[in-house]
């Protein structure tokens, strides 16, 4: 991979973007997974600097106040955002970098790298997704309530990106992303 190449993959919260990640970043080790700054409290299990970068509010308005994310999005009372430096100087150096980020996000990263690869990640119906936000058993009723009206106004957005992938069923969804991601690098090869 002589060329850096910046990937994004996005969708409604629950829709298994994490999941679908993990295992593409597993089978593929070459892919640089960028880590993204929130005002969010840590889940459990999860470690500052691995998952996310765990900020104030005071400390996040300034990354923003000094440009220093490449986008920035407020997403279910938090703020989550991709830190500008690490982004740029792993693409500079020939890597592929995959943001997993909000919708907001996303649409800014059209405008700053046009070139991105946008894919956007589908429930196969708002029932099964909602099945999965209380799977998880992280969320309030309240919480709930508005990842699953945001999702709603997220899924109509999905054909502004380059791929749509339903996660309906883990393997073939994975399989249409790698599809995705390594198919002009397919076509390029002698």
């Amino acid at each position: 991979m002589e060329n850096g190449r910046l990937i994004v993959i996005t969708g409604p919260s629950g829709v298994g973007k994490g999941t679908l990640l993990r295992s593409l970043l597993k089978r593929h080790p070459e892919l640089h997974l960028s880590i993204s700054a929130t005002t969010r409290s840590p889940r459990l299990n999860e470690v500052d600097g691995r998952n996310y970068y765990f900020v104030t509010r005071d400390a996040f308005q300034e990354m923003v106040d000094q440009s220093e994310l490449l986008e920035w999005a407020e997403f279910a009372g938090n703020d989550y955002g991709t830190p500008r430096r690490p982004v740029e100087h792993s693409i500079q150096q020939g890597k592929w970098v995959v943001l997993e980020i909000e919708l907001e996000g996303a649409r800014q990263i059209r405008q700053t790298f046009p070139s991105a690869l946008r894919i956007f990640v589908l429930p196969p119906s708002l029932e099964t997704l909602e099945s999965r936000l209380r799977g998880r058993g992280q969320d309030s009723e309240e919480a709930i309530a508005r990842r699953l009206s945001r999702a709603k106004a997220e899924i109509d957005a999905a054909n502004e990106f380059d791929v749509q992938v339903i996660n309906d069923d883990l393997e073939l969804a994975l399989s249409k992303i790698e599809s995705a991601v390594f198919a002009e690098q397919r076509v390029n090869s002698p």
